[in-house]
């Protein structure tokens, strides 16, 4: 099992080899974490996910899917984009937020990485209470048969990196 860390900050400044990116489903940039990864990774990503989208995934990136670009020029190698679903109270969607991560990790095990940085999926503009978010995220790195040796859980804020060693524990 990988070791995990959890650190407080920008997952743009991660040294991981790749970072997971809470992507939108065009691929092409948004807010939140995939804006902040597009502006800083500079237009070697979009122009990777503008193929993506031209070739393999014309209709976009489906829920719970998980696909790779390069860095540019990020300090991370790769960028693993996957899409969190938007939460609802009425119907239980923790199976393809959990796939978010496991999906993510076994692309990280196909493209030969050794450490990847996660943000906390589908916490923020998707509604996900923060306490399931949390545990869903390690429920999801626990459970994945990964031969990744180091995941990092970037939070947010010094409250979700609370929340996260909390039930990390």
């Amino acid at each position: 099992m990988a070791t995990i860390e959890v650190t407080v900050g920008d997952i743009t400044t991660q040294r991981v080899d790749a970072i997971v990116n809470a992507a939108n489903s065009s691929l092409l940039g948004g807010g939140g974490v995939d804006g902040a990864i597009h502006r800083a990774g500079g237009p070697a990503i979009l122009a990777e996910c503008r193929l993506l989208r031209e070739t393999s995934l014309p209709s976009g990136l489906e829920s719970g899917a998980a696909v790779a670009t390069t860095g540019g020029d990020l300090p991370s190698r790769w960028v693993i984009h996957t899409v969190g679903p938007v939460y609802s109270a009425s119907d239980d969607r923790s199976v393809v937020l959990r796939s978010c991560y496991t999906r993510s990790l076994l692309l990280a095990n196909a493209l030969g990485a050794a450490s990847i940085a996660f943000p906390l999926i589908s916490g923020g503009a998707y509604g996900w209470p923060l306490e399931d978010a949390v545990e869903q995220q390690i429920r999801a790195v626990k459970g994945a048969d990964s031969t990744v040796e180091s995941v990092t859980l970037v939070a947010f804020s010094s409250r979700i990196a609370d929340i996260t060693r909390r039930i990390l524990a």
